[in-house]
């Protein structure tokens, strides 16, 4: 059977010459450079794809593997959001009616027998913690709101209990929250965390240049690593204060969503971090600013697991990041043994300090970096998929 226990996957035995499934994948977005939902599913359907009949249903899709086929679906229109994933949720459930073995959704549709949530949902955002008078006003707003009418019908019919559902939670850190919003739900659900396809040794300082001459990075001082599509959300904010508590040879490397540079181009000019902090925009893959990197650093203000931590621990970074009430995978990490927690990660001086101690004590960074290697081995893609394929055959026609 499959199981996680703490988020770490077992081995689970699936038969070689089990016969194939045609599998159904919807994402609207597809592609390496999205967030870690899109890549979550992405690293699944490269390990499924070596096995099974692999069909992408996609609106934005900037991906190429063997023997996968891919779906576009027209996108309409592309505001409002609410009316496109209306739109898309009724588009894939035409196209796949018929013909799979398994539908497999990671968004919010009324079809699919597997269900893979990778984010709070929206009944709990929206009744959670209300009671009496407020509870009665949020009723009402939900009601007047063709918007959260939309997601609110979307997301029920998703989690509707039928016999051959079953629901996928990225994060151990949505059991009670699917729980409280979902509680007939809650026997479908089972915890698959992401993985990451390798675990890789420290970077050799050749390599370590090499990768920066790549970006454009200086070749000397210590480079501090910052990944995000939503910098604010992903505390960038807080992580430029720190960087101004840091010596001057500690500069700042941010990845991600390039439209967000300009606005806080004027944030890192106030702070004086002009010559020390270096947009990159995204990047596919990630993997050439992990070996360019000493350490990442991922102050957020709010993440289901994060991808990008388990990432960095598997190409030996060490890492500073934010506690539990804020980081879906700081549950499974020991504190100053896998990683460096941040109680707080608005801090931006408790930030800057464990920062400074991860790059200045080159004892302390080699123990979170054999540490963070032997964490990130407990979750390979490869062991992952077959999770997910026993899932698959549990529900499959």
């Amino acid at each position: 059977m499959f199981f996680c226990k703490q988020g770490a996957c077992k081995t689970v035995s699936f038969a070689v010459n089990s016969q194939p499934l045609r599998i159904a994948v919807l994402n609207r977005i597809f592609k390496p450079t999205g967030g870690g939902a899109e890549r979550y599913s992405i690293a699944l359907v490269e390990q499924l794809a070596q096995r099974h009949e692999m069909h992408i249903f996609a609106q934005d899709i900037d991906h190429q593997w063997p023997s996968v086929v891919y779906h576009r679906i027209p996108t309409p229109f592309v505001k409002p959001r609410w009316i496109n994933q209306l739109w898309f949720a009724a588009a894939t459930w035409w196209l796949t009616r018929k013909g799979f073995d398994v539908v497999h959704s990671h968004e919010n549709t009324w079809h699919g027998q597997v269900q893979t949530v990778h984010v709070v949902p929206v009944k709990y955002g929206l009744l959670h913690g209300r009671s009496g008078w407020r509870l009665f006003l949020r009723y009402l707003k939900i009601v007047s709101s063709p918007r959260l009418l939309d997601y609110w019908w979307l997301e029920h019919a998703r989690y509707r209990v039928r016999s051959d559902r079953r629901i996928i939670l990225a994060s151990r850190r949505l059991q009670p929250i699917m729980a409280s919003a979902y509680p007939r739900s809650d026997l479908l659900c089972t915890v698959l965390t992401p993985g990451v396809a390798h675990v890789h040794e420290q970077a050799s300082p050749e390599e370590k240049l090499a990768a920066r001459a790549k970006l454009a990075l200086p070749s000397a001082g210590r480079c501090i690593l910052f990944v995000g599509n939503d910098y604010r959300k992903k505390g960038l904010p807080a992580l430029l204060g720190a960087v101004t508590h840091l010596p001057a040879d500690c500069y700042l490397a941010v990845v991600g969503n390039s439209s967000q540079i300009a606005g806080f181009q004027h944030e890192v000019q106030t702070r004086g971090l002009g010559e020390r902090v270096f947009f990159l925009g995204a990047l596919n893959p990630v993997d050439v600013a992990y070996r360019a990197a000493d350490c990442l650093a991922h102050p957020t203000l709010e993440d289901t697991f994060a991808m990008v931590v388990l990432e960095a621990l598997a190409f030996s970074l060490p890492v500073v990041v934010s506690g539990a009430d804020y980081c879906g995978i700081s549950e499974l990490l020991v504190h100053e043994q896998d990683a460096l927690l941040v109680e707080d990660p608005r801090d931006s001086m408790a930030l800057g300090s464990a920062l400074n101690r991860v790059l200045s004590d080159s004892v302390f960074r080699a123990h979170l970096q054999t540490h963070g290697k032997r964490f990130a081995r407990q979750y390979l893609w490869s062991e992952i998929a077959l999770q997910q394929e026993q899932i698959y055959k549990s529900v499959s026609h």
